[in-house]
């Protein structure tokens, strides 16, 4: 006698669940990081993951009002958008843009970024408006960092840090500023935590000396350096865990990530903004330190007795 099934199978259950597209800008941000690592089947090309990307980024924006004119923001075809639409499982572009519109209607990014053009307005570059406008876009990057953070990517994040043997930083240019900044905040909380490639002893050399519980964070943003992003995947492929701190959820060193911070950073700045990936690096700091209370204060506080032993601090 054959047996009827009464309810959905299993693979049923799987193929709905792959075919219902996000419903909000973090289900978004998520399936854009899956897409990027590749553990989704879905497929999108270069130019349409590039371009999810900086949607991402564009809450409140007046461009995402109509497919024209986000389309010429991103210097894409509209049929782009509309492929995108339907390969992420909406039925058109319309309902792939609500998503981003009632995540808008709040967006205080928005307002920043007004207050930042009007305070320009009579102003040279060189005056007070450049100064406003600087401080303001730096207030609505951070507004944005804080809307699209991953909880669950930072407590990954936090978590690989904390219980890696070793854990070394790699950025280059204007990140390894920020490399160093991070290097010395994870240091005052636990002592094996180093620059890779510190004293041009070798990126190479340093890679090859790390061991698979370890922890390497890459940092990087858009336009990528390449000697970071292939540090990154050389470490991925010997089975080092990754820890991103980029912009786009299709950085590459997303890519090969097992957490990724996600740092907006779009500033009239000449370079770079790191305004916001400097409070990113605090709040990996705090988060860590937060992890392992009683060893973190233990630390801290023999290193207060070392500061104060040096006569270091008058």
């Amino acid at each position: 006698m054959t047996k009827h099934q009464t309810g959905p199978s299993s693979q049923d259950e799987k193929t709905s669940e792959a075919e219902r597209p996000p419903q909000t800008v973090q289900e978004m941000r998520e399936l854009m990081l899956r897409v990027s690592r590749g553990e989704t089947d879905i497929s999108l090309g270069r130019k349409a993951q590039s371009a999810l990307a900086r949607i991402l980024e564009l809450r409140g924006d007046p461009a995402l009002l109509s497919i024209t004119a986000l389309a010429s923001k991103l210097e894409v075809n509209p049929s782009t958008l509309t492929r995108l639409a339907r390969n992420l499982g909406y039925s058109g572009f319309s309902s792939f843009q609500q998503v981003f519109l009632d995540a808008a209607m709040a967006a205080p990014g928005a307002f920043y970024s007004r207050q930042a053009q009007a305070a320009l307005n009579g102003e040279d570059a060189d005056g007070i408006g450049g100064v406003n406008r600087l401080c303001r876009e730096s207030q609505a990057n951070i507004e944005r960092f804080i809307e699209g953070f991953d909880i669950d990517q930072f407590r990954k994040a936090t978590d690989l840090i904390v219980n890696a043997p070793r854990v070394m930083v790699y950025g280059i240019r204007q990140f390894h500023a920020f490399s160093s900044f991070l290097t010395y905040g994870l240091r005052m909380i636990r002592s094996d935590v180093h620059m890779l490639d510190s004293n041009n002893l070798g990126v190479a050399e340093g890679i090859a000396a790390m061991a698979s519980a370890d922890v390497l964070i890459a940092a990087s943003c858009a336009p990528y350096s390449a000697p970071v992003a292939e540090a990154a995947k050389a470490a991925a492929e010997r089975g080092i865990p990754i820890v991103a701190i980029t912009d786009f959820a299709n950085s590459p060193v997303a890519a090969v990530s097992q957490a990724a911070l996600l740092v907006p950073h779009d500033s009239s700045f000449i370079s770079n903004s790191l305004t916001t990936f400097i409070l990113a690096a605090e709040c990996l700091i705090n988060g860590c330190a937060a992890l392992v209370p009683e060893s973190s204060k233990q630390a801290l506080s023999a290193r207060d007795q070392m500061i104060k032993r040096l006569n270091i601090e008058l």
